[in-house]
């Protein structure tokens, strides 16, 4: 039984869909990009964080999420709209605060997604380049998947599950040839045993390797986004919560391990530290050959562009749900006739994307080691920031409502979670003027700009008090 909360206006229409576990799980994992996190994060949390003992940060974190992702998930039930965070954050800490949480979730996808936009535009270039075309901006590129991420969004929902599915498959297959590859020759120096030794976990920068982890989850989170478009979204969600986050997790654990046996421990960090950017393609050259080398490289890119297109549909629904509670205009809170998709929603955003891009272009910012970087840093405090309000809202909502009288997934685990969130928050942003380069001027800039977001939807929550009349 759903507890009442703040009612919510309503929309034009819903969304429509009948995506099961699977469908969900394939554009959650995919927002992970985990190709692209197996070649861009793995060398740096070998190389700068705490060497071959990183794999086992990975277990850790993962099981940080999970006991997020209990009271998560328990909850699910009694918020019945979607908008993941925004609504979860509103039904246990209040409005102002729920929707100061639905401008930091907006800006931290938009952050991340203009992080990959960036990516992707230097991925393309050097992969035209290495078959002897024509080199061009990186902007051009970028601005060409725009379009395609632009058109696949206005479509109904199936669609770009299909394709994120289809991309998905490709770029775990070949990750998984190349563990097998090196575990069944038994590795270059014999299988590591680092990640079993507490010495060597706790070893090094621990705090950059565990800002570097937290950040490949990215995404597993936004499960909820797709309540209405779910089969049954009571059971679906939390279904599709679980597989994606231990899917990503032994994923990441297991092909990290394998990376690292490939080159053996000291010479895995001194690779990973000496040159992180061919990291996992050398590796890839060593073991699987030129043919593996040529078809990572494609994959790279096809995993970023799974990536963005994951996270305009994530970014897309949560201008779905400011439109409905009209935060933002109320047209973003209409569906399309024919597709059921947040249609003008998913316009608007990219129309944003477009600026955010054209913005980096004309100032002249290097894809990679600025756009990519920087938005990913901000990416990965507003997410941490993000869970840590909706793990706090989850505590609050079942203290005040006895809908659920299971003392481990209402308190315990949350309340675990929420501590383990708390230490990743503060090692992040202890450890973020190295995720910047160096820029102390820029992490602080950075973050007010993500505590000013946030206020803006506080003070707005506010203000309007009173409920919203319906947007029909």
């Amino acid at each position: 039984m759903a507890v009442p909360t703040e009612s919510a206006p309503a929309s034009t229409s819903r969304l429509s869909g009948r995506l099961g576990v699977g469908s969900i799980v394939f554009m959650v994992v995919a927002a992970a990009a985990p190709l692209t996190v197996i070649a861009g994060t793995i060398p740096l949390g070998v190389g700068a964080g705490n060497g071959p003992a990183f794999p086992a940060t990975f277990v850790l974190c993962a099981i940080v999420l999970l006991l997020f992702a209990v009271g998560f998930c328990a909850m699910s039930p009694h918020v019945p709209d979607a908008g993941a965070f925004f609504t979860y954050v509103r039904a246990g800490l209040g409005r102002p605060l729920g929707l100061g949480t639905a401008f930091l979730a907006l800006a931290t996808y938009t952050a991340v997604q203009a992080a990959v936009y960036g990516y992707i535009g230097a991925a393309i270039d050097e992969l035209v380049t290495s078959f002897g075309g024509p080199s061009v901006p990186w902007f051009v590129w970028t601005f060409v998947v725009m379009a395609i991420v632009a058109v696949l969004g206005y479509r109904h929902i199936e669609l770009s599950s299909r394709v994120l599915g289809v991309l998905l498959v490709a770029e775990i297959a070949i990750v998984v040839v190349l563990d097998v590859v090196v575990v069944a020759s038994g590795g270059a120096q014999g299988l590591s045993t680092a990640a079993l030794d507490p010495a060597q976990i706790g070893s090094g920068a621990v705090g950059i390797a565990i800002m570097f982890a937290i950040a490949s989850f990215i995404g597993f989170e936004s499960t909820a986004v797709f309540r209405d478009e779910a089969r049954d979204p009571e059971r679906t969600i939390p279904r599709a919560t679980y597989v994606a986050l231990a899917v990503i997790g032994v994923f990441y654990a297991v092909s990290s391990w394998a990376v690292v046996s490939a080159w053996g421990d000291q010479a895995a960090v001194e690779q990973a530290a000496a040159d992180p950017a061919t990291f996992l393609l050398q590796t890839v050259e060593n073991w699987l050959g030129p043919i593996g080398l040529h078809i990572v490289t494609v994959l790279l890119v096809t995993s970023l562009f799974a990536a963005i297109l994951a996270f305009h549909n994530v970014a897309a629904r949560y201008w779905f749900a400011l439109g409905g509670h009209r935060a933002f205009p109320a047209a973003c809170a209409r569906t399309h006739d024919r597709h059921g998709s947040p249609h003008v929603a998913s316009l608007s955003h990219t129309a944003l994307s477009f600026v955010l891009i054209a913005i980096f272009a004309v100032a002249g910012l290097d894809p990679v080691a600025q756009v990519f970087a920087w938005m990913g840093g901000t990416a990965t405090v507003g997410v941490l920031a993000l869970m840590t309000l909706t793990c706090l809202a989850v505590l609050v909502f079942f203290a005040r409502n006895r809908v659920d009288r299971r003392v481990w997934n209402t308190r315990i685990a949350p309340a675990l979670g929420l501590v383990g969130l708390l230490v990743c928050l503060w090692l992040t942003l202890g450890n973020f003027t190295t995720l910047l380069g160096g820029s102390a001027g820029l992490a602080y800039a950075i973050c007010g700009v993500l505590v000013l977001v946030t206020l803006v939807g506080i003070v707005m929550g506010a203000v309007r008090r009173r409920p919203l009349p319906d947007l029909a």
